[in-house]
């Protein structure tokens, strides 16, 4: 018998709350469901859950001292958080990531979309904590220890930062990360770090993947996400059916 993962939703507002409940049952989730700040915590360190669904603006403690104390207590860390954004407010999303938030989907939203995402994090589960040696997407190769990129039998030429935003994108892939986020990746020796530098090496990285492909997505006000196909995959996909 298959085990149904369990997401903990911690939502205030009653009818989002009973609409995300009924599409977790129809989709084949256990779902546990808390209305304020403090109660949702305390039961995410009971229960353990696969995966948070949690909004910002709730009672008692809002959803960015959830995920702040999610992230800092080694039991609970691993769990993916799924942030409900009012309005998709940017900088409400950005901090959310920043904090160590998996995804966010802005209200209104279909419930429909935030069940495919929810299954698209936890189809990544853990698998971003242990990178892989090798790392592949279409034609091309990351082949990590030896800092190199490779389509097919060619070496394209990168630099040590675009390997670095790179290989952090693989590793997430499907997750939106902000800018602040790949500072992290860029190399010591790049003068005047600041986030703006990152879309100088996404336009780098873009271009050297070739055109009609864009592998990297921009979400815009917030960062980059890799696609888990490129444009040009989608579109004949989109075509044949």
């Amino acid at each position: 018998m298959t085990h149904k993962k369990r997401i903990l939703l911690i939502e205030d507002e009653e009818d989002i709350a009973a609409l995300i409940k009924l599409q977790a049952e129809l989709s084949g989730y256990k779902m546990h469901v808390e209305v304020d700040g403090l109660n949702g915590y305390r039961a995410i360190e009971r229960e353990k859950p696969d995966l948070v669904i949690l909004d910002i603006m709730l009672p008692g403690q809002n959803g960015f001292d959830i995920c702040r104390k999610m992230k800092s207590n080694p039991e609970l860390k691993n769990i993916p958080v799924i942030v409900l954004s009012a309005k998709g407010d940017e900088i409400d999303v950005i901090l959310g990531l920043e904090l160590g938030a998996d995804d966010y989907v802005a209200k209104p939203f279909s419930p429909k979309v935030l069940f495919s995402r929810i299954k698209a994090v936890l189809r990544r589960g853990k698998e971003a904590e242990k990178t892989p040696k090798v790392l592949s997407f279409g034609d091309f190769i990351l082949e990590v220890d030896r800092y190199l990129l490779r389509r097919l039998d060619k070496i394209i030429a990168i630099t040590l930062s675009e390997f670095g935003i790179l290989k952090r994108l693989l590793t997430n892939r499907g997750k939106v990360l902000t800018r602040n986020q790949l500072l992290d990746d860029i190399h010591n020796d790049d003068a005047f770090i600041v986030d703006r530098n990152i879309d100088v090496h996404i336009a780098s990285l873009r271009k050297k993947l070739g055109p009609g492909f864009d592998w990297i997505e921009t979400v815009r006000g917030v960062g980059y996400r890799f696609r888990e196909e490129p444009v040009a995959v989608q579109k004949e996909m989109a075509r044949k059916s």
